[in-house]
């Protein structure tokens, strides 16, 4: 399976000082991102963004969780005194 990411999300420091976004617009991976957690399809995300194809909300998508994967946790251990 292509990673559309690699295709579709650029990170460039003169286009919004630096934040991963759609290729040939400025709008930010996080703000696809952002709007389907607000619940809108992504028929409606396309409505809202018209210069946006399917593959540019399926590489947002796939670039956070290309962050994400690439993420160390590290467990924090709390102890409290009673």
């Amino acid at each position: 399976m292509e990673k559309e990411f690699k295709t579709r999300i650029i990170v460039n420091p003169k286009i919004m000082v630096g934040k991963p976004i759609i290729k040939g617009t400025r709008i930010p991976a996080d703000a696809i991102i952002n709007r389907m957690a607000e619940g809108l399809t992504i028929k409606e995300i396309l409505e809202d963004y018209p210069n946006l194809i399917q593959k540019d909300i399926k590489g947002a998508l796939q670039y956070t969780a290309e962050v994400i994967r690439g993420e160390d946790i590290t467990p924090l251990v709390v102890k409290i005194k009673k």
